[in-house]
């Protein structure tokens, strides 16, 4: 498998020389690849044609030396968080291009999901491509910054948003704040709060996001 710049979990979903479809798994501030890449093997099985490709943070976490992150949530300063969410944005950008080309992929081909801070370097970047995206899933996220991103969406990616309503670490208002920012600007977003769910990926939330996966990837 090809090297790219950032180093990734491959799961295959059938067979090698049939791929025609690639999930991409952005992880939670500090974790990693191999984390994420659980909800991958689980999806695994119920996927053909397609590769997981779960990549590590280009930044060793500023909280947890052994995890990665996509940018530095160290400081309370929105400004600072936003500078930095806009480097990541860059270099993971850079990332896609490099999987779009080795595999020949559009946008189309291509689901961006990701748990928390994944879920919001996602969001960042799905809408600043001309070409929208297959689909964007996000579990337990936010919107970064708001003026920043209305001011540069340029597609009408389908948004399925997934949020605990027990999560104590990106507080479930969040969804709503979120629907109804992409609902303004007529994005077609689903979404979905799960009960008794704190800040992570319930089995309930891995199921409904495979569902959507497999209603949209393969049209």
């Amino acid at each position: 498998m090809q090297n790219f710049s950032l180093n990734c979990i491959n799961v295959i979903c059938g067979k090698k020389e049939t791929i025609k479809n690639c999930i991409v798994l952005f992880h939670g501030y500090g974790g990693d690849g191999k984390d994420i890449s659980a909800l991958a093997y689980s999806w695994k099985r119920h996927l053909d044609n397609t590769i997981i490709i779960c990549p590590d943070g280009h930044e060793m976490c500023s909280i947890n030396p052994s995890g990665r992150q996509w940018f530095d949530l160290s400081r309370d300063d929105s400004d600072y968080i936003l500078e930095q969410a806009r480097l990541a944005e860059k270099k993971v950008s850079y990332f896609l291009n490099e999987i779009k080309n080795f595999f020949k992929f559009e946008n189309k081909n291509i689901c961006l999901a990701g748990f928390s801070q994944g879920c919001m370097i996602s969001l960042n970047l799905a809408f600043g491509f001309d070409e929208e995206f297959n689909s964007v899933i996000g579990f337990s996220g936010k919107i970064i910054d708001k003026n920043y991103l209305s001011k540069k969406i340029k597609n009408n990616s389908r948004i399925f948003l997934i949020h605990g309503d027990q999560d104590d670490i990106v507080d479930p208002s969040n969804l709503l704040d979120a629907k109804d920012f992409f609902m303004r600007h007529k994005i077609n977003i689903k979404t979905k709060i799960i009960e008794n769910c704190g800040h992570n990926i319930s089995a309930e939330a891995s199921t409904l996001a495979l569902k959507f996966i497999r209603e949209n990837l393969n049209k």
